[in-house]
């Protein structure tokens, strides 16, 4: 037992070390899972928001090119007017006018001629706008003292390029009073000699709305720069057009990261970075737009991009955490699991020990050495039981005593070592009650009143008892219950039994007691219910035809036990057994083949048949070959006996019959004589003194002495409501 403990001890240790080994496997594989699952996510929710990011940036770049596009094109479907009406100065303003009117885009233009190209207007600069919030067009000059329009970049630039050029973004204090920008191109006049340039304003406005209104995230956020770096479009109003991106930049924590994203977005350059802005990780995504040298940038702050992402994982990590703790609670819950099924298996085997000690025990009880008798000729007998747990229900025993066979057979209810422990008192109360009992009808009476007595769990017992007399053949009976034994004779048949109730059911149940005859030859097949209710996998029975069928072949007992299990378990197959099965067969062999027991007389108790008893002896006699002396005293004796019965048993004036059986063997006869009449045994009268003479001899008794005096044995029974006398005499 200390060994037991101290395995399960050192078994606990072993699982509970497993166990954290285990725990640990798993929360390093979680983990592992989890930062492969992050970093795969983290690359494609990056390579989303690039791909966002430049997306917008794509879309936003065509909006402002097919704006810009609009306005050059404007310009230059007007410079031919505008060359035509350089000859006449003041026409130039119908041609300004007409470019405002029919570009929605433009909100201003002006034909600005070079100082001195005409010789009536030293500064001459016609300029048409609209105003905000007006439909009306407005004209006025730009050639002001307050507005030096020569040395404004919109007119230098183009000159100098000689190409159409888009100007700074700016606020025309002298024109349309806005934030825009210009673009202009050089005008030649007929002579190739440049006269001054062809503008178009637009509005800045626009431009605000467009890019201030980019959403890649909700917190992202956009700006544009002009090619000076002047911010043009910026979440800071006050930072338009007063400050340039470098003068911001100098103010910033990453200083040299944004200045590498400005100084690639000066030069026109597409890209990505990740800078430091506000104490945070932020992602710069920029593009130029062509043209007119300006550069777009979105900024997304990394919590917006990896927001979700994030959160996910702190989920991820609670559900890891939650999974961690329930494979801890399972594998506790295992370990607790493991050493209960220790202890299970301990006890399973402990009881499965003593189940088969108990077997052994069971099993002892019972005859299971064959041939039983073998210093007798007279019973060829054999057995089995196959219980369908390791202890059964089922019982037989037999034993002789006084030269008769008590035999008996029995199935309780139920299974296991319930049953198993009424079995063992069952057999030991027959043992007990039949050890002074030779009525078959009052052993089991006597063994039901006592197990009904004691019957607290409601069990029973289908029970029978056989007393086979091997002197004669004649075999009594009682049944509580079971199923009919087959008697084997010319025929195979079920022995004609009383049904009666089990034993344990009801206390002071009467009882019937039965009899036959066994010639030889002659045998008799006792089973339990568990032979005829075998079971095969479709669920049919074995049956009492296939059980006839093998009992219709003659064998020896064992070569039937022997048959009939294999038959079983051909039939069965793969079922698992059901109930137990439990076989007798006794085959009665006397040694005197001439052994019968078909002689019969039948009498009423009327003196008158008396004489029908010489014959019967005479035909006895004359089989045997007996003298006529022998005869004689035969007949006397029979006579006697009979007159006795015809005199006393039965009440006068009521009929009643004798029975008189003659059972012939080679070396003795035997006279069964039995009536239905009052109890009376004949044997137990007093001996007659002879010695008196008749006068002082008392009434009776010399009929008995004359019978124990010609018949070497006398016996007497009373058995079912019967007087049964039998009276032998050795030839």
């Amino acid at each position: 037992m200390k060994l037991k403990e101290t395995y399960n001890k050192l078994l606990a240790k072993q699982s509970a070390r497993a166990g954290l080994l285990l725990v640990l496997a798993a929360a390093i594989t979680l983990e592992a899972t989890g930062i492969v699952q992050y970093l795969f996510s983290r690359k494609g929710i990056r390579e989303e928001a690039t791909q966002r990011a430049e997306s917008q940036l794509e879309a936003t770049k065509l909006k402002i090119i097919n704006i810009i596009d609009q306005a050059e094109a404007a310009v230059r479907n007007s410079v031919w007017l505008a060359q035509w009406a350089l000859a006449v100065p003041d026409s130039l303003y119908a041609v300004s006018r007409r470019i405002v009117e029919n570009n929605p885009v433009i909100v201003g233009s002006t034909i600005a001629l070079v100082p001195g190209y005409d010789s009536r207007h030293p500064l001459f600069s016609p300029y048409c706008f609209q105003a905000p919030g007006e439909k009306a067009i407005k004209v006025s000059s730009l050639a002001t003292e307050g507005y030096n329009y020569p040395e404004q970049e919109w007119f230098t630039k183009p000159l100098e390029l000689k190409a159409g050029y888009w100007s700074e973004p700016y606020i025309d204090v002298g024109g349309g009073d806005i934030l825009m920008t210009t673009y202009s191109v050089p005008l030649y006049d007929s002579n190739g000699r440049i006269a001054g340039v062809l503008t178009a304003d637009i509005s800045l406005d626009w431009l605000t709305d467009l890019v201030g209104n980019v959403q890649v995230y909700p917190n992202a956020y956009s700006m544009m720069i002009s090619r000076s770096g002047q911010i043009m479009v910026c979440p800071a109003e006050s930072l338009v057009m007063r400050r340039t991106a470098q003068q911001v930049i100098a103010d910033m924590d990453d200083t040299s990261a944004f200045a590498g994203v400005n100084r690639s977005m000066l030069a026109g350059e597409s890209g990505k970075a990740v800078v430091r802005y506000n104490k945070s990780t932020t992602h710069v995504f920029y593009a130029p737009v062509e043209k007119t040298g300006w550069s777009m940038s979105i900024m997304v702050p990394d919590s917006e991009i990896y927001g979700n992402i994030r959160k996910m994982g702190l989920v991820v990590k609670l559900l890891q955490l939650l999974g961690l703790l329930m494979l801890i609670l399972i594998l506790r819950s295992v370990i607790k699991n493991l050493l209960k099924y220790g202890e299970l298996n301990e006890r399973k085997e402990r009881i499965e020990s003593e189940l088969h000690i108990a077997s052994g025990i069971q099993m002892s009880m019972i005859p299971k050495i064959f041939p039983p008798f073998p210093e007798r000729k007279d019973l060829d007998m054999s057995a089995a039981i196959v219980p369908a747990k390791e202890v059964g229900g089922d019982l037989y025993d037999f034993y002789i005593r006084d030269e008769k066979l008590f035999f008996c057979i029995g199935d309780v209810s139920g299974k296991g070592v319930p049953a198993s422990l009424v079995m063992a008192v069952t057999r030991s109360l027959f043992r007990t009650v039949s050890a002074h009992e030779s009525s078959p009808q009052r052993i089991i009476s006597t063994m039901n009143d006592s197990m009904s007595e004691v019957n607290e769990s409601n069990m029973f017992v289908t029970f029978f008892v056989g007393i086979l007399d091997l002197t004669n053949g004649h075999l009594r009976y009682c049944n509580a219950g079971h199923n009919a034994p087959i008697i084997l004779t010319d025929t195979k048949r079920p022995l004609p039994v009383e049904a009666n109730l089990p034993l344990g059911v009801l206390n002071g149940f009467c009882f019937k007691d039965q009899e036959t005859y066994m010639n030889y030859d002659d045998a008799i097949f006792l089973y339990t219910d568990g032979l005829t209710e075998a079971e095969n996998t479709n669920h049919e029975l074995f049956g009492e035809d296939r059980m006839k069928k093998v009992l219709s072949t003659r064998r020896p007992s064992d070569g039937q036990m022997s048959a009939m299990k294999e038959a079983v378990r051909e039939f069965v197959g793969d079922a698992p057994q059901s109930d137990d099965l439990t076989m007798l067969f006794i085959h009665f062999l006397p040694e005197d083949e001439t052994f019968k027991t078909d002689r019969h007389l039948i009498l009423h108790n009327d003196i008158q048949q008396i004489p029908q008893l010489a014959e019967f002896v005479e035909t006895i006699a004359s089989e045997k070959k007996l003298d006529q002396a022998t005869a004689m005293n035969l007949n006397l004796a029979l006579e006697e006996a009979v007159t006795n019965v015809i005199m006393y048993a039965y009440p006068e004036g009521s009929d009643g019959l004798v029975d008189i059986e003659a059972i012939i063997r080679k070396d003795s006869l035997e006279f069964i004589i039995s009536d239905n009449g009052v109890p009376f045994d004949p044997t137990a009268a007093p001996e007659a003194d002879i010695t008196l003479g008749a006068e002082e001899r008392r009434i009776g008794g010399l009929g008995i002495f004359l019978v124990r005096n010609i018949m070497d044995s006398v016996s007497y029974a009373r058995n079912d409501g019967k007087n049964i006398l039998s009276m032998t005499k050795k030839i």
